[in-house]
């Protein structure tokens, strides 16, 4: 019978080590390779995580490992994965109001962005996430541009008649408003689509175009400069209840880490855009600019198409597009 009781408490206590030991491992999963800033922002965090010594590792699975780019969300919001870095409009389909994080003209720089990251508008749509049992810990945007094939694009009538790759639907309503042709693929096929005259022109954001090698199929690249159309609200998010079932000491160490990855996000993102420029130079691609008239005027087409079937889609809409225009 002792015997007995002592197995019993033994395998009590190995289950007990067990789940403590599950306890202090959180999976963060994302799409992109290690070498991409979005992998980088992961890694400070886990970093910084590890050497604040408070029993918490973060194992990241990158390079769409554990799940496919488009299918975290969900399983996040359920508490089958603790973590990813995710472009906010991909769980557009379960909360109509993120699509506004990908929305054309609504951010004019990074530091546009960052600011945007802390308003009102950032913490309506937080509150939504909260309803998912989803939140924020990392804040982050990208910016990108256009390539022309043929042609430098700067302002609407340069994609009238173009077969144009767009990235997320508002954008390629606000280009089918232009008078474009809409081909829509993921930015990992462009190349592919350039090469073949599938497309002769197409957006999406710097770091991609660079890692996708676009400047050997085009002539002209139009990148983020002091004003960009193409911003992606791409942050580090967390499951809610696991944060909140951590101690004290591992939730004030994830928080601080954030800070310092936040940080370093906005910097490097900023960067990445004056990067690609020179990487696009370098390889004999025109580099064309948009000036503030040009973008006022794809403002002006996407209040027309993209913002205006936004408003009619969504319910708050109308408020929540109000809430971020109102941004400085």
């Amino acid at each position: 019978m002792k015997s007995i009781l002592k197995s019993a408490v033994a395998a009590t206590a190995l289950l007990a080590l067990g789940t403590m030991a599950q306890a202090t491992e959180l999976r963060l999963s994302h799409q992109w390779s290690n070498k991409d800033v979005r992998h980088q922002v992961a890694q400070i965090v886990a970093d910084e995580v590890a050497a604040a010594g408070v029993d918490l590792d973060i194992k990241i699975f990158g390079s769409k490992s554990l799940f496919k780019p488009r299918e975290q969300y969900k399983p996040l919001s359920r508490g089958q994965l603790d973590m990813t870095v995710l472009p906010l409009s991909y769980a557009g389909g379960q909360q109509p109001a993120f699509n506004l994080t990908l929305m054309p003209g609504l951010v004019k720089n990074h530091d546009h962005a960052a600011r945007l990251s802390n308003s009102p508008f950032m913490e309506a749509l937080e509150a939504k996430m909260a309803e998912d049992d989803v939140m924020v810990l990392v804040h982050g945007y990208l910016a990108g541009g256009f390539v022309g094939k043929d042609k430098c694009i700067t302002k609407p009538e340069d994609v009238a008649g173009l077969q144009t790759r767009a990235a997320g639907k508002a954008f390629e309503q606000m280009l089918a408003g232009a008078g474009a042709s809409i081909a829509s693929m993921a930015s990992s096929e462009i190349y592919n689509a350039m090469q073949t005259g599938v497309l002769t022109a197409a957006n999406t954001s710097s770091s991609s175009f660079v890692s996708y090698r676009i400047y050997e199929q085009v002539s002209c690249y139009t990148p983020a400069g002091d004003v960009a159309l193409w911003f992606m609200y791409q942050p580090l998010l967390m499951n809610k209840s696991t944060f909140e079932g951590l101690t004290e000491a591992q939730q004030e160490a994830l928080l601080a880490a954030a800070a310092k990855a936040e940080a370093f996000y906005l910097e490097e993102a900023k960067k990445q855009d004056a990067a690609s420029a020179k990487v696009f130079a370098d390889a004999g691609v025109e580099i064309a600019e948009m000036s503030a008239e040009d973008f006022e005027a794809w403002r002006a087409l996407a209040q027309e198409t993209s913002y205006k079937a936004f408003v009619e889609e969504v319910p708050d809409g109308q408020a929540l597009l109000d809430m971020a225009l109102a941004v400085e």
